[in-house]
């Protein structure tokens, strides 16, 4: 068998930049719900101490979700944008 029957039998090469694309859309989405999570848990808290905690883990989950929603914009995922806007509209 030539060396160039086996070349065109391979596989197209998966696009790194669609697979960052999909893992930032996870990522997106497990931090939106960390950020429900943090939201409930400081909905619940009942000392002082358990508010000051809640209150930073809100504070850092808001941070977390902002910051991968920049990331979203600045490489144009329009999923992202449209998810987001079904859930906040």
């Amino acid at each position: 068998m030539h060396w160039w029957k086996s070349w065109f039998r391979r596989r197209p090469a998966v696009d790194p930049f669609l697979q960052d694309k999909q893992q930032l859309l996870q990522e997106i989405r497990k931090a939106q719900q960390e950020w429900r999570c943090a939201r409930e848990k400081f909905d619940y808290a009942h000392s002082k101490d358990e508010i000051d905690y809640a209150i930073l883990t809100l504070e850092a989950a808001e941070k977390r979700y902002d910051m991968l929603i920049k990331d979203a914009k600045r490489l144009r995922l329009k999923a992202f944008h449209n998810e987001v806007k079904e859930e906040t509209g």
